[in-house]
């Protein structure tokens, strides 16, 4: 397998540029909705505290508004309960099954996202070294830039491993940690072309208004670099 190379797949991830990672919540369904109203146009449920049944069970509320609206649903964690459930996709972190594991479960036609955090992670995926094979992964999440709540007691990476990631991978990289309509000009910068947000969709009050805020400031900026 050649690194970057996979099965023709039906989304095109490169073109994606903001991606919702929410918990369960009481709103779910109307949350996401909003969300990709304002922009949003990829959705990961990451649910740690529900059991299988039921996260499946919410895991379909958003992956049925998802395909209402032509966005990739992807599941954290749980390749077996992404495949049962037909999700688009799943997301895997350097604790859980490995790339090659998730793939044999998911199957060639849905998404795998592999969370990275520092350059050797970043050697692994890409296969570096003469027995090593490329991960068979579509795309590569790099952070968090700065200390997230979201990963209590993992640190901050910076904006040099993101530079990294973006220049190495052959897969689109997604910067992870404090991104907001603020921070978007200096993770541009530094190689970010495509952005995870949490907190401040999460939190806000009105989702669609902050999902097209930041939308916007991210629109604005790819046009500003010519990409």
């Amino acid at each position: 397998m050649t690194v970057g190379s996979s099965p023709a797949r039906p989304w095109a991830l490169d073109q994606r540029r903001l991606y919702l990672c929410t918990p369960d919540r009481p709103d779910l369904e109307v949350f996401v909705g909003r969300c990709i109203a304002g922009g949003v146009d990829i959705v990961q449920l990451r649910e740690k505290h529900l059991g299988d049944a039921e996260l499946v069970r919410r895991a379909a509320t958003v992956h049925k508004v998802c395909a209402g609206s032509g966005v990739p649903f992807i599941l954290n964690d749980r390749p077996d309960l992404a495949a049962a459930m037909g999700a688009d996709g799943v997301h895997i972190g350097q604790d859980d099954l490995s790339p090659f594991e998730a793939r044999s479960i998911v199957g060639d036609q849905a998404i795998i996202g592999l969370s990275t955090h520092a350059p050797h992670e970043l050697a692994v995926a890409l296969g570096t070294g003469s027995t090593s094979q490329p991960a068979p992964v579509d795309y590569l999440s790099a952070g968090p830039v700065v200390p997230t709540p979201t990963k209590p007691g993992r640190p901050g990476t910076g904006t040099a491993y993101l530079t990294e990631a973006a220049q190495k991978s052959p897969w689109p990289v997604w910067v992870t940690g404090g991104v907001d309509p603020d921070s978007v000009d200096g993770l541009m910068a530094a190689g970010g072309r495509h952005f995870v947000v949490v907190r401040w969709l999460v939190d806000a009050e009105d989702p669609e208004g902050a999902a097209r805020l930041l939308r916007r400031r991210i629109d604005d900026g790819l046009a500003d670099v010519g990409a």
